[in-house]
C-alpha cells in the first residue's frame, strides 16, 4: 500500500522514549507527517537473532486498532498474520463446549502475536524517511527545565545527554517519562494491582501443524475465582494465558511441585492437559506475571512532554483492549494534528489528555469489569441467556440497542459513552430477565410489551 504522503511538511526533530507497539506506530504517524523522529528504547532489537522477547501473550487486535492501522496504511499488512476470532468458546470442567458469538455476522477480533505485530511496526517506521531508532538506551532520568535525556546504553554502560524538544512516553506502565512527571507539582499518580498473576503456556499444534481446538475463537476455561483463555498462533498452536490468584488454597503458592501442577490441571482443566505435553515444564520455566492499572493526571508537561499508551494509562487485559486503547491514541493525536496544525503544541497536547483521560479510566473500569465476567458469569446459563436476549433487542432495534462489547470492540464510540450506554442496558436487562426463563418467552405478548416500554422510555 503506498505511503501516505506528509500533510504539513516541518523540520521540528521529535523524541519517542518507548519503541514498543505504541511507541513504533505513533513514530510512523509523526513521520507521516514529516517530522524527523528519534526512538529510544532500553530493550535490544527485537528483530536481532538471539533477542529474549519478554511478553509472548498474544494480543486481540479490533476495531480500533485496525483503525489506528489503516491510517498509516499497514492494516492489510498486518490482517495477513492475524486470525480472526468470531467469538468465545466456554470450556466446562467436563469438557463441554458453550459457543457465544462477540457480534454479528462477519465481526471478528484478531489473535495477533505481540512480537510479530511489534517486528512488522519497527521495519516499516526503520524504512519510513526521518525516523532513527535507537536501541539499548535505558533512560536514567529527564531534566525537564534543560529539556535533556539522560541515558545510559546497555552495552557499554557509557551514560550520555540527550537533548529534546518535544518528548513523547510511549515507554509502558513503568514508564522513565512518567517517572520524571511524577516529580512535578501536582501531580496524581495510582497503581493498582490484582491479586491475580498470570502464566503463560502452550496448547500443542496437531500433527502437520493442525489446530486441536477451534481455530477461529478465543477459548475460556471459567471457573469462578479464576480462569485460563486460549488464542490462535498461525502455526496450529495456542497462546494459553492462566489467571489466577498468587495466595490461597488454590493459588500460584500452592502449586509447589510438577506432582501438584498435573493434578490440579487433571481435576480442573482436563480437557486442555492433553494438548499441553511441556506443561509441567513450562510452568516452572515461565515467569510469573502481574496485573496492575495505572491512572495518572496530568498526561502533559507545558508544551513539551506528551504521555501515550500504557505510560498514561495501563490496564488489566480482560477487555483485550490495552493495545487498541494505545493505538486510538495515536488516531486521536494525529487527528488534533489535522484539526490545529502542526505547531499547536499546546492546545493539541491540552485537547489530547482533556479527551483521552475520562475515555481510558472508563475502560480501566470496563477491563475489571469483564474480568468478574470472564471468570465466571460467562459460565452460567442465565448470563448465556441474557446475551441472547441482548442480541434479540439488538436485532428489533437496530441502532437503538447496541451491545456493551460491540460498542467497545467492533465501533470508535468513546469508551465513556459506551460503559455509560451498558450500564443503563445492564439496568434494563435487570428489569426483563425476570420475565424470561428461556429464549422462546421473548416473543411472548407481555415480555414484547415490556420490551417496547423500556425502550420507549430510552428515548
Amino acid at each position: 500500500m503506498a505511503t501516505p504522503t506528509p500533510s504539513h511538511p516541518t523540520t521540528e526533530r521529535l523524541t519517542v522514549m518507548g519503541a514498543g507497539l505504541v511507541g513504533s506506530l505513533l513514530s510512523l504517524y509523526l513521520a507521516h507527517r514529516g517530522h524527523a523522529v528519534e526512538v529510544f528504547e532500553r530493550r535490544g532489537d527485537p528483530r536481532r537473532a538471539g533477542f529474549q522477547e519478554g511478553r509472548s501473550i498474544n494480543l486481540a487486535l479490533s476495531d480500533r486498532g485496525w483503525k489506528a492501522l489503516g491510517g498509516v496504511g499497514v492494516a492489510n499488512d498486518i490482517r495477513q498474520v492475524g486470525i480472526p476470532m468470531s467469538g468465545r468458546v466456554m470450556h466446562d470442567v467436563h469438557g463441554n463446549l458453550t459457543r457465544q458469538p462477540y457480534g454479528h455476522d462477519g465481526q471478528a477480533i484478531y489473535s495477533v502475536n505481540r512480537g510479530h505485530l511489534n517486528r512488522r511496526l519497527l521495519d516499516l517506521a526503520e524504512a519510513q524517511t526521518g525516523v532513527t531508532l535507537h536501541f539499548g538506551q535505558q533512560c536514567t532520568g529527564i531534566d525537564l527545565k534543560t529539556k535533556e535525556l539522560h541515558l545510559r546504553d546497555t552495552a557499554t554502560q557509557q551514560e550520555h545527554h540527550e537533548p529534546y524538544t518535544r518528548l513523547f512516553g510511549t515507554d509502558g506502565a513503568f514508564s522513565a517519562v512518567r517517572s520524571a512527571l511524577q516529580r512535578t507539582d501536582r501531580f496524581d499518580y495510582s497503581q493498582d494491582f490484582l491479586d491475580y498473576g498470570y502464566k503463560e503456556l502452550t496448547i500443542a499444534a496437531g500433527p502437520g501443524g493442525a489446530w486441536q481446538l477451534e481455530k477461529n475463537a478465543l477459548h475460556i476455561w471459567p471457573r469462578g475465582q479464576y480462569l485460563m483463555i486460549a488464542l490462535p498462533n498461525l502455526d496450529g498452536s495456542f497462546n494459553a494465558t492462566l489467571f489466577f490468584p498468587f495466595e490461597g488454597p488454590e493459588s500460584f503458592a500452592a502449586l509447589q511441585t510438577p506432582a501438584d501442577v498435573t493434578a490440579f490441571f487433571d481435576r480442573v482443566f482436563p480437557d486442555a492437559v492433553p494438548l499441553m505435553p511441556a506443561l509441567t515444564e513450562e510452568f516452572f520455566a515461565h515467569p510469573t506475571g502481574s496485573l496492575l492499572t495505572v491512572k495518572c493526571f496530568p498526561w502533559k508537561h507545558g508544551d513539551d512532554v506528551l504521555l501515550l499508551g500504557d505510560a498514561a494509562h495501563a490496564i488489566v487485559p480482560f477487555y483485550g483492549q490495552g493495545m487498541n486503547a494505545g493505538f486510538e491514541d495515536c488516531t486521536v493525536l494525529n487527528a488534533l494534528f489535522d484539526q490545529h496544525g502542526d505547531s499547536a503544541w499546546d492546545v493539541i497536547f491540552a485537547e489530547f489528555q482533556a479527551q483521552r483521560k475520562p475515555n481510558n479510566d472508563a475502560m480501566a473500569d470496563l477491563a475489571l469489569y469483564n474480568f468478574v465476567e470472564m471468570r465466571d458469569r460467562v459460565a452460567d446459563p442465565k448470563f448465556l441467556l441474557q446475551k441472547k436476549i441482548e442480541a434479540k433487542i439488538s436485532a428489533q432495534f437496530p441502532g437503538q440497542w447496541v451491545p456493551l462489547y460491540s460498542q467497545v470492540t467492533f465501533s470508535d464510540t468513546p469508551y465513556a459513552e459506551a460503559w455509560a450506554a451498558g450500564q443503563r442496558q445492564d439496568a434494563i436487562m435487570a428489569r426483563l430477565m425476570p420475565h424470561i426463563q428461556a429464549e422462546a418467552d421473548y416473543d411472548q405478548p407481555e415480555v414484547q410489551a415490556l420490551v417496547q416500554q423500556e425502550m420507549a422510555a430510552r428515548h
